[in-house]
């Protein structure tokens, strides 16, 4: 298993986070249920560039395992669901 922690556009709520949970439907087929849970902001190391701020939308942390490795996984399955990632961080 992998484990990632992703900054995703927007406030996921308890649909989205099902969704992954449950297996979703891709372009290249469905995914493995993955374990996903919101968490609080992680102390990481600044990025360079940094990350677009707006203040009109909000942004929230995950914490996705994911038991397969397929392209751009992470980033498809959390676009998938309304929620673009905007940062992501193999933990």
């Amino acid at each position: 298993p992998k484990t990632y922690l992703a900054q995703v556009e927007g406030e996921v709520g308890e649909a989205a986070l099902a969704a992954l949970r449950g297996g979703l439907r891709l372009k290249d087929g469905m995914t493995r249920p993955a374990e996903a849970e919101r968490i609080a902001a992680p102390q990481l190391w600044p990025r360079d560039p940094p990350v677009r701020y707006r203040k009109s939308v909000p942004d929230t942390w995950l914490s996705l395992t994911i038991t397969e490795g397929r392209n751009r996984q992470v980033r498809r399955m959390t676009a998938a669901v309304g929620h673009p990632t905007l940062r992501l961080v193999r933990w």
